[in-house]
């Protein structure tokens, strides 16, 4: 069985001075984050399509992310791959003293604070003292997508007791925030006034989401691929009529488009 020796040698290998492959020459930890984005998301297609012959595969394409920054931190002598496995064990032993430690076994919600708990004493450890205690959104990645950066930021909210009890508010606030996005429209808001009213409305929808244990990602992926596929079909219905979907009106395009649903159902 391959181990992960084998492939720190071939990253080791690619980025030779001499001997490498000039595109991994090339790289630095900027030029690499697109592709780990981009792997990411093609873990989560793949776990979504229920392929693990392939998940393995995408898999140790994300592996091989990691193993490309602990090269290049290498060569900086800033770290090596040894130095990553010890650290994240570390700190899931210190996370999980309810398993690896002598704490009671706690229930999901307290372990949930337990977890935030230990989190806000690394982060003010790293900090040093006598600064300002951590709040309760420090540390939630600004690099994060938007929508699933505002269910992380309004989950960190909830651990402190900031957050409705039942999805029925959160309904109720999505209304509120539609009525001030109607408002502003009547009005002639400008672009600035509807980005932000429309942002409120996206992020009462992500709340929505967390309240019913729904991933608010998945969720709009699953919507785009029925988009997707059904205006496929639509276009295929258009066709067997003779129409160019390009010079198909509205009326047409949807008539084709209650049929492609009714097809669905069926």
């Amino acid at each position: 069985m391959a181990d992960i020796q084998q492939l720190l040698s071939l990253m080791a290998r690619l980025r030779d001075p001499d001997r490498g492959c000039p595109w991994d020459l090339e790289q630095d930890f900027k030029s690499v984050v697109p592709h780990t984005l981009e792997e990411a998301y093609e873990v989560a297609h793949t776990i979504e399509s229920g392929d693990l012959g392939e998940l393995c595969d995408e898999l140790g394409d994300l592996l091989f992310q990691v193993i490309f920054y602990a090269q290049l931190a290498q060569e900086r002598g800033a770290f090596e791959f040894g130095d990553v496995v010890r650290a994240i064990s570390d700190k899931i032993v210190r996370r999980h003293p309810h398993v690896f430690g002598g704490a009671d076994t706690p229930d999901a919600l307290a372990q949930r604070r337990s977890w935030e708990a230990i989190k806000a004493q690394e982060r003010q450890a790293k900090e040093g003292k006598g600064t300002t205690p951590p709040g309760a959104l420090d540390g939630v990645a600004l690099a994060l997508p938007a929508l699933p950066r505002a269910g992380k930021l309004q989950r960190r909210a909830a651990r402190v007791g900031f957050d409705w009890d039942a999805p029925q508010p959160v309904l109720g606030k999505i209304r509120e925030e539609l009525v001030e996005l109607e408002a502003e429209l009547a009005a002639g808001a400008g672009h600035d006034r509807l980005e932000d009213e429309l942002g409120d409305v996206l992020f009462a929808c992500a709340n929505l989401a967390r309240h019913l244990t729904v991933d608010a990602e998945a969720a709009l992926r699953r919507t785009n691929a029925k988009f997707e596929r059904r205006f496929r079909r639509v276009e295929a219905i258009l066709r067997e009529a003779g129409i160019d979907v390009v010079n198909a009106d509205l009326e047409a395009m949807d008539a084709a488009w209650q049929q492609a649903k009714r097809e669905e159902s069926r």
